[in-house]
């Protein structure tokens, strides 16, 4: 597998030794404290590493990502099998830590309640069987008097003044820049996909115009429509129009429609929308929406489960790889370089979980033998066993 360029990220310039030892640390001591850990450098190295406002991490964690999915992954999967591009947002929640740069009042759709820290937009890849995350940016608020945290001045040239302005802008708008930095450095996909937080027609033909179809869930807003049968329309409305399909098939309704308003997004394009039962609720219905023409409802459904990949991810991340509880400084830098480095880990652990299966013949013995073994030792010493004649208990 390959390596990402440091000088590509930036990295090159600031690469010497104490950096390198400091990355090291970072990447390989999870649930460690730096006073467990036999250190070649001061603290302070350390710290001043992590907050050095010069270093790309988005361009870092996308160069990476690519050398791990196309030099690696994608030799694993089927030419037939849909790789997707997922987004979606979750809490980086920094209660307690007011004085936090950039930190401000978000909305957490989990608890539907505003709470302090920041969105982390998060981009990855998925094939079904694997999940690498690529990109993420730290969302704040968009308006000021949200903003709780301090904000520096800071020469808008830099890497660091474009982070911020990044972090300051709408969600929708970070996903199509996200998206055309991934393209730019050689990553592809067949499908992008997102929930109803990003899907609106605006959003769906922008990514079309880049060459990639959408499968998204749609929003039942009124003030969202769609052209059916020469008319404009919103989801329900269509649904109540449209005869349903009755028994236990697994989708209601399937009909075409156009996306898009020429005046106010620049172009329309074709679409399928697929409205199916709610699994947690039967009498409710959701809707999903597919700029792939040429693939049947089924697959549509099929393909729009793996976006629970990220769903996975965002709670391994939590749970498991420290996110927003190991690193407790206030720089929005510091936090990014956090956020890349429990990227990383989880890459490498995305990585480590395919190599077993990849090994062919020798992994499907080495299953069948280990299965045996497991089995043998649970008849000679499980509670359940006979006794041998004057063997006591």
């Amino acid at each position: 597998m390959g390596s990402a360029s440091p000088k590509e990220s930036r990295f090159g310039r600031f690469f010497h030794t104490s950096s390198v030892m400091c990355f090291e640390t970072e990447a390989c001591t999870c649930n460690r404290s730096l006073a467990s850990v036999l250190l070649g450098f001061s603290k302070n190295t350390y710290y001043r590493f992590m907050q050095n406002p010069h270093i790309n991490w988005l361009r870092f964690t996308i160069l990476l990502a690519e050398k791990i999915i196309n030099e690696h992954l994608k030799d694993l999967t089927s030419d037939q099998r849909a790789d997707c591009f997922v987004f979606d947002d979750s809490l980086y929640s920094r209660t307690g830590y007011k004085k936090t740069e950039l930190a401000a009042k978000v909305f957490d759709h989990v608890s539907m309640t505003y709470k302090k820290g920041f969105r982390m937009m998060t981009m990855g890849w998925t094939d079904g069987s694997s999940f690498v995350p690529i990109a993420s940016s730290l969302l704040s608020s968009k308006n000021d008097q949200n903003v709780i945290g301090t904000t520096k001045k800071i020469d808008k040239r830099t890497i660091a003044a474009k982070r911020r302005i990044m972090a300051q802008s709408k969600g929708t708008d970070v996903v199509i820049q996200l998206l055309d930095q991934a393209l730019k450095a050689g990553l592809t996909a067949k499908y992008v996909m997102f929930d109803t937080w990003f899907s609106n027609p605006h959003q769906i033909v922008q990514i079309s115009q880049r060459g990639l179809n959408v499968i998204a869930m749609v929003k039942k807003s009124s003030k969202i429509t769609y052209e059916f049968e020469g008319k404009r329309m919103n989801v329900k409305q269509i649904l109540n129009v449209c005869k349903k399909r009755r028994g236990r098939s697994r989708y209601l309704l399937s009909v075409p429609v156009k996306v898009g308003d020429p005046a106010k997004d620049g172009a329309q394009i074709d679409a399928r929308i697929v409205c199916v039962r709610n699994r947690s609720n039967r009498k409710d219905w959701i809707a999903l929406i597919c700029t792939d023409m040429t693939i049947d409802e089924n697959e549509i459904i099929r393909i729009y489960d793996k976006r629970w990949d990220i769903e996975v991810f965002f709670k391994t991340c939590k749970s498991f790889l420290k996110l927003s509880t190991e690193y407790h400084g206030l720089s929005y830098d510091a936090l990014t370089a956090h956020t890349a480095f429990v990227f990383l880990r989880y890459m490498f652990m995305s990585v480590e979980k395919r190599d077993d299966g990849t090994i062919g013949e020798l992994f499907s013995t080495l299953s069948q033998v280990l299965s045996t073994i497991l089995g043998n030792f649970i008849l000679k010493y499980g509670p359940n066993r006979e006794m041998a004649p004057g063997e006591s208990s």
